[in-house]
C-alpha cells in the first residue's frame, strides 16, 4: 500500500526484495477464492489505497466505496459471480466490485467521457445484474430476478445491497412488503454506515440504530440452542417455553422485529470489517 498498482514495493533495504502487489494478480473472482485470510487483509488495504489515488484525480465517490471493502470481498468468497446476483442499491458503492471483476485497468477513466461508468452497467461487465443510480430500487430490482429464476427454474442466489439511507425510502418497504408476501428466496444486505448524503434522521434512522444493540441477543440464542443440545430428552412443550422465551428476547433485545413481521429472518448485525464474520452471517443466511 502507498504505491500505484503495476509497480513493486520495496521491503527490507538489506535485501532488495521486492513484493508483488496482491492486487495486481486479482482478475476476477477465483482469484479471490484463493488467498489465504492474511492475504484478504493485504487485498483490503491495497483496495483502499488503489481507491485513494484514483478517485483523487478522476473524482467519484469516496467514502461509500471505502466502507464496503470487506463486504465485497465476503460477497465474492461466499457466492459464485457472476451465476449468482448481485444488486447494489444506488451503485456508487459498487468500485470494489468493479476492481475484484477484472476492471481495475479500467479506473483511469472513471466517470471519464467514454470511460467507466460510476455505476453499475450491464452493458459494460456481465458481473453487473442491474443499472442503478438511483437509490431505494435494489430490494425490488432483486425480487423480479429472483422470481423470474423461480419462473424458470433457476438455483441462483439474489442479493440486494442497500444502505440505511437508502432503507428510508418508500420503495424499499413496498418491495420488502412483496418480498415478505411471497416468501421469495433471497437475500437484503443491510449495509449501515449511519450516513447517506448527510447525517440519517427520522423514526427508521432511529429504529435501524436499535439493530446495532442488539449483540447480546445472539448470545441468549446460543444458550438456548446449547441447552437444546445438551439435555437428550426434552418436552415439546419445555422446548416451546424456551423458543418463545427466545422469540420474546428477540423482540426485546434486537430489534429486528420489524423485519420479522414483514416475513423476513433477521441476521445480525455483524462488524462489516470482519470477513470471516461476514462470510459466517451470509453462510446463515444462504442455508435459510
Amino acid at each position: 500500500p502507498g504505491h500505484h498498482a503495476g509497480r513493486t514495493e520495496k521491503i527490507g533495504e538489506v535485501t532488495g526484495v521486492a513484493k508483488t502487489m496482491i492486487l495486481e494478480h486479482i482478475e476476477g473472482p477465483w482469484d479471490v477464492k484463493n488467498l489465504s485470510p492474511e492475504e484478504l487483509k493485504t487485498l483490503a488495504a491495497e483496495i483502499r489505497q488503489f481507491l485513494i489515488e484514483k478517485i483523487s484525480v478522476t473524482g467519484g465517490h469516496l467514502a461509500s466505496n471505502l466502507g464496503v471493502v470487506e463486504l465485497t470481498i465476503a460477497l465474492y468468497l461466499a457466492f459464485d459471480l457472476p451465476r449468482d446476483k448481485v444488486i447494489w442499491d444506488v451503485g456508487h458503492q459498487s468500485y470494489t466490485h468493479k476492481i475484484l471483476s477484472g476492471r481495475r485497468e479500467m479506473f483511469d477513466e472513471l466517470r471519464q467521457y467514454g470511460g467507466m461508468s460510476g455505476f453499475p452497467k450491464r452493458k459494460e461487465s456481465p458481473y453487473d445484474s442491474f443499472d442503478t443510480g438511483h437509490s431505494s430500487t435494489s430490494i425490488s430490482a432483486a425480487f423480479g430476478l429472483a422470481k423470474a429464476r423461480d419462473l424458470t427454474g433457476g438455483k441462483e442466489h439474489v442479493i440486494a445491497v442497500i444502505g440505511d439511507g437508502s432503507m428510508t425510502g418508500g420503495l424499499a418497504y413496498e418491495a420488502l412488503n412483496n418480498v415478505g408476501k411471497e416468501h421469495t428466496r433471497m437475500i437484503v444486505i443491510l449495509n449501515d454506515n449511519q450516513m447517506s448524503i448527510d447525517t440519517n434522521v427520522g423514526a427508521i434512522s432511529r429504529h435501524l440504530n436499535s439493530l446495532r444493540t442488539s449483540y447480546q441477543y445472539r448470545g441468549w440464542k446460543e444458550a438456548v440452542k446449547q441447552f437444546r443440545d445438551n439435555v437428550p430428552v426434552i418436552g415439546e412443550g419445555t422446548y416451546q417455553v424456551l423458543k418463545n422465551v427466545r422469540d420474546g428476547a428477540k423482540m426485546l433485545l434486537t430489534g429486528g422485529a420489524l423485519f420479522e413481521q414483514l416475513g423476513l429472518k433477521y441476521i445480525g448485525p455483524v462488524d462489516g470489517h470482519d470477513i470471516e464474520g461476514l462470510i459466517k452471517v451470509i453462510e446463515e443466511a444462504k442455508r435459510v
